[in-house]
């Protein structure tokens, strides 16, 4: 105890000297280590809740339990657990009665919790191995590890969110209670923000609210307004996230810090958050930790993970779960880690940070540079304090822990806390399917308006593009002459029109990733996002659509009549809505918009070379070409209704006795149907085939295809990567 006592006092002088010119620290400085005096034993037992003991004075509101918790006076093992961390923020005035309740947001434990990977059809690369830990109300538990070292997937492990082909064995306790949380008990937050830059922040995290929680909408504001006071974004409330036109979008920091407000608009009693920190400078990750830690201090249980941290940053820890190669290197409070790496002959120097130290003697990576120092003829000690392979480093730290009494007192404090059951968290329902496809709809709408370089501006290149085929094939007249002119300006705007809607790729990709979020996190499901998209596009398209039809129609001067002219509208609409399917299931299965680009470019072309129009259908080579390539591509549908809408019963004279039928005037053309029916055949068609192509999406989405696939390629590198190393 001494030993971690020098240490502290070390960290503190140092970093004290370096920002205080008096030497000594600043009064209230909660961003450093622990005082000594603060630290008890290397695993605290008072730390542990005893539920029949423990009041939570909450301040509640209609529809849920608020996240402003304060521990109350009568529970005085509470109220230690983050003595000379931080101090308690002010609680604001609760508007309604107090309530008590016998809960502290939540207890996890996880025992004996092993992950592995599915390889050649048997569960046996382990990622985690048999790890133990918990986390209690009011404390920070950080998982922290080199690269590949399964921090993520003990996290998703923990949380019950791991995908195939991952398998978990072990045992997660929630309150003494072996079960996976229910909905809204707690919140994930991936490493990647995913947010809409289109909307404000105060907007992103109300339409959050209403995907989420069931119950009125003008109830849920207060959620709104509580998640931002948490998380300080009240100045950036109403600040558009990804900015417009010559204002700047939201920082990195505050990004961070919407995502995680949108998770504590369902108040959970444990968040989970992967990488914080992630793409931060030091200036924004010590913000948002103290952010994180006055959260804590309400009761609420945080867990997450963390590559690498300041000195500062890493001061507000209260637990440490140190991972490597999947192995559990050490768990404990974070001043006892600096005694764990000392007594396996690993002292932190004393100018260095106590993460850059743990990493440092842990990270294989660090060999690689050791060498090329001595090739450079270098001295070693110069540049770390481990002298040893870090291999051995690792098989040191992990033998003296299994054997420490740290390791015994984390198992103490597991059966501790799982025999005796806490409160059992329960559901708080979720918003129903209507409400979720009425709240996508009105959403996508909103972006659509405000998204103009992906609809605005699309729309005018429409109306460019039409003008230009619109002229260049004018005043083509009515004669049998003209009649390949009008078949090939037919073709040209079905083409053009369907490859101009690729511009519109980068907003599709990016509300499947918000819905592969929503979903994850159950606010969202596979049918209420397509419906929500179905909805919100129509009214886009069928504009599109009727506008470039009637410039297209009059420039040409096809047939006056109104009811061919709403067919010509009710063709394009069609043809725009398979085509925006299409779009969506190739920007699912990539996600990447240059991968997306050139593989519908390369649909688009094979659909125009089979259309029947450069070739005649008939004359089609029958494998391939003909048969199936001619009869999936809707341009051929398109083309040909839009032709037999305007050609079918009319006549042309051929010298002053003959005629022919309009029919028989376009056959040295294109092929179509003499039937009077057969333009709405080919309208029913393309109806079917926007509906088969939303089916096929609903198939990737419901059963998670895309994820499955990247999975298995990542655990495939995975463990190629461990072979050859």
């Amino acid at each position: 105890m001494e030993e971690i006592q020098s240490y502290s006092d070390n960290y503190r002088s140092s970093s004290s000297s370096a920002s205080s010119p008096t030497g000594r620290p600043p009064v209230g400085a909660f961003f450093y280590l622990r005082k000594p005096g603060t630290l008890r034993q290397p695993i605290s037992f008072e730390d542990s809740p005893e539920w029949d003991d423990t009041e939570i004075d909450a301040h509640l509101e209609e529809g849920g339990d608020s996240i402003h918790i304060a521990t109350a006076t009568a529970s005085p093992s509470l109220s230690k657990m983050n003595s000379g961390s931080l101090p308690s923020p002010s609680l604001p005035e609760a508007s309604t009665s107090v309530t008590v309740r016998k809960i502290a947001g939540a207890s996890i434990v996880w025992k004996e919790l092993t992950v592995t990977l599915n390889e050649k059809g048997k569960y046996s690369d382990k990622v985690v191995k048999s790890s133990n830990g918990y986390a209690l109300p009011g404390t920070l538990t950080v998982i922290m590890g080199p690269a590949r070292s399964g921090k993520s997937t003990l996290l998703r492990a923990i949380a019950g969110k791991l995908q195939d082909p991952a398998r978990m064995y072990g045992e997660v306790f929630v309150n003494g209670v072996k079960s996976r949380m229910p909905y809204g008990s707690y919140g994930y937050v991936d490493r990647e923000d995913v947010l809409i830059e289109s909307l404000t922040v105060r907007e992103m995290l109300y339409y959050s609210s209403l995907l989420q929680l069931p119950g009125f909408f003008s109830q849920k504001k207060s959620f709104v307004e509580d998640a931002i006071a948490a998380m300080s974004l009240g100045d950036y409330a109403d600040t558009l996230i990804g900015g417009r036109c010559y204002t700047k979008s939201l920082p990195r920091g505050e990004r961070r810090r919407v995502s995680i407000a949108r998770e504590l608009v369902m108040r959970p009693h444990v968040l989970f958050i992967d990488e914080p920190l992630y793409h931060l400078d030091s200036v924004s990750a010590l913000l948002l930790m103290v952010t994180l830690k006055k959260l804590a201090s309400t009761g609420c249980t945080i867990i997450f993970t963390m590559y690498q941290s300041s000195t500062e940053v890493f001061g507000l820890f209260d637990r440490i779960c140190l991972l490597s190669n999947g192995n559990t290197l050490f768990f404990g409070e974070t001043l006892a880690c600096l005694q764990h790496f000392s007594n396996a002959g690993f002292p932190c120097p004393i100018m260095q940070s106590p993460s850059d130290h743990f990493l440092r003697a842990i990270n294989a990576d660090f060999d690689r540079i050791i060498a090329m120092c001595k090739n450079l003829q270098e001295d070693n000690n110069d540049f770390s304090s481990v002298n040893m392979d870090t291999a051995v480093a690792i098989r040191t730290l992990e033998a003296t822990y299994k054997s420490s009494a740290d390791s015994a007192a984390v198992e103490s404090m597991i059966v501790r806390l799982t025999e005796k059951e806490g409160p059992f968290l329960k559901s708080k329902g979720k918003a129903s399917d209507a409400t979720r496809i009425a709240v996508l709809t009105w959403r996508s709408l909103l972006i659509m308006s405000r998204e103009w370089k992906y609809f605005w501006i699309r729309l005018f290149l429409y109306l460019l593009l039409t003008i230009s085929i619109g002229t260049i094939f004018a005043n083509s007249g009515h004669s049998l002459s003209s009649v390949t002119v009008r078949v090939a300006a037919v073709f040209v705007f079905v083409s053009f029109i369907l490859l101009l809607s690729l511009a519109g790729l980068p907003a599709h990709i990016n509300e499947i990733k918000m819905f592969s979020y929503e979903e994850s996190n159950e606010h969202s499901g596979a049918v209420v996002f397509l419906l929500g998209h179905l909805l919100s596009s129509i009214p886009f398209l069928f504009l599109v659509s009727i506008s470039t039809t009637l410039i297209f129609y009059f420039l040409v001067g096809l047939k006056n009549e109104f009811s061919l002219l709403m067919y010509f509208v009710l063709n394009i609409f069609m043809c725009l809505l398979a085509n925006e399917a299409l779009m969506m299931t190739v920007a699912f299965i990539w996600l990447e918009t240059f991968k997306c680009i050139l593989t519908l470019i390369f649909i688009h072309v094979m659909m125009m070379l089979v259309a029947g129009y450069l070739r005649i259908g008939e004359a089609l080579p029958g494998p391939v070409w003909k048969y199936p390539l001619s009869y999936i591509a809707f341009h051929t549908y398109a083309i040909e209704g839009l032709l037999e809408n305007e050609y079918i019963g009319t006549s042309f004279a051929v010298g002053q006795v003959r005629a022919i039928s309009g029919v028989q005037a376009v056959h040295a053309s294109y092929n179509i149907s003499s039937s009077t029916n057969a333009k709405w055949a080919n309208l029913l068609v393309l109806f079917l085939m926007a509906v088969g192509y939303r089916v096929v999406l609903f198939v990737l989405l419901h059963f998670h295809v895309r994820n499955n696939i990247v999975n298995c390629n990542l655990c495939w590198l995975k463990m190629n990567t461990t072979k050859s190393r």
